[in-house]
């Protein structure tokens, strides 16, 4: 068993073929400022259990489905994604449907966001409700 060569070998190809990493999901970089922190809040909760191309190549854009997916997701016992998540992450999937609605022509080109709420701002009232700011369609879902 030639072990050792095998090791050089697979290290000079990977070193060769692969010289750009590549990381998973997308670039926080493309996103509007107020976005970036809900998708980093999607990235790593949603990541824990699945690769982030499944929710990002679905073809969802529906607020009701995610809702839905969104939910069953927090149920599992792994995701970590608590109450509070679930608001952020539900924000950023309606701001990346209606990006890739745009994208197919589906909507107008968009109007700049609103600034996110403060972090400080908990979106869990003391009655346990969840508020959700964004589409109408989403307040009050959770």
């Amino acid at each position: 068993m030639k072990l050792p060569g095998a090791i050089v070998v697979a290290s000079i190809a990977a070193t060769l073929g692969c010289g750009v990493w590549v990381r998973e999901g997308l670039d926080p970089a493309t996103m509007p400022e107020d976005v970036r922190a809900d998708y980093a809040v999607f990235a790593h909760r949603c990541s824990k259990c699945h690769s982030l191309a499944r929710p990002l190549t679905s073809g969802i854009d529906d607020d009701a489905y995610w809702i839905d997916y969104v939910a069953r997701m927090r149920r599992q016992p792994a995701s970590g994604i608590s109450q509070e998540d679930t608001v952020v992450i539900l924000r950023f999937l309606h701001y990346f449907s209606m990006e890739e609605k745009r994208k197919k022509g589906k909507l107008p080109e968009a109007p700049a966001l609103s600034p996110a709420p403060p972090a400080s701002a908990s979106p869990v009232s003391s009655a346990g409700a969840v508020a959700v700011e964004g589409p109408a369609n989403l307040r009050g879902a959770l």
